[in-house]
């Protein structure tokens, strides 16, 4: 199992070649979809634009996303907890060393391994949020 989580607001093609290239590194992906009041807490007023339940059936119908779930909680810890990934990854705005060491410590406890794939350039839902904005 892979597993990757995030807000995936507003999806864009950046979210695609990351979702696409993680499902790669295994035999199915698994999504972690922040939860409308965890994306408020973490991105702030006004977020998310699309509600968890948009952001979940929008996931689920990629090909590459084998299954989406989600969580209510600010870190995605109990979670990993509960499914534990063979293979958890995080886009390249993280390090191994920068992730949570929460997150670290839980996927290291039963031999799990973090893959960190690199991020697409010029790609932003918070750009593009500015952008439509204005």
């Amino acid at each position: 199992m892979v597993f990757t989580n995030g807000c995936f607001d507003i999806l864009h093609a950046g979210h695609i070649g990351y979702l696409e290239a993680a499902r790669k590194l295994g035999d199915y992906l698994v999504v972690g979809v922040n939860s409308d009041v965890s994306v408020r807490k973490l991105k702030g007023k006004g977020r998310p634009i699309n509600d968890q339940q948009n952001r979940a059936r929008i996931l689920a119908a990629l090909a590459c996303v084998d299954y989406v779930v989600v969580f209510g909680t600010k870190r995605v810890t109990p979670l990993l907890r509960r499914l534990r990934p063979e293979i958890y990854v995080k886009g390249g705005d993280y390090k191994v060393e920068t992730l949570n060491s929460e997150e670290r410590t839980a996927i290291h406890s039963y031999g799990g391994h973090i893959r960190i794939l690199p991020l697409w350039p010029g790609y932003s839902t918070t750009k593009l949020i500015r952008k439509i904005t204005g």
